[in-house]
């Protein structure tokens, strides 16, 4: 279990760098981090950019919505489709994808890594 003791908030970029209703990718270490603005809701999420299915650096230009009123995001290439909140395949699909909480404060965009 993730708590918020374990984290390390790391900034990835200012707000008005993550285009509204889409996603954006930042690299903090050695990791590609997939961000989504929902701007229609106020809501941010944040996800490895990897798809896990065919390992392309690619979820950041995923579709994003929502299945049964969780946000998901869909890969371009393969439509396999990501819960934003808990990482499950939508699908059925045995692999998943991880998820990371962010926080946003004075115009910035912090992703929480453990």
């Amino acid at each position: 279990m993730i708590t918020s003791q374990t984290l390390t908030w790391h900034a990835a970029a200012p707000v008005a760098s993550f285009p509204a209703d889409g996603g954006a990718c930042v690299k903090i270490g050695h990791r590609q981090i997939a961000v989504f603005n929902f701007a229609a809701t106020g809501a941010w999420y944040a996800c490895q950019n990897q798809c896990p299915h065919r390992m392309q650096m690619i979820l950041s230009r995923g579709l994003t919505g929502d299945h049964k009123g969780e946000p998901k995001v869909a890969c371009p290439y393969h439509k396999k489709t990501f819960s934003l909140c808990t990482g499950e395949n939508l699908n059925g699909d045995d692999y998943q994808i991880e998820v990371y909480p962010v926080k946003i404060e004075n115009g910035m965009v912090y992703i929480g890594l453990c």
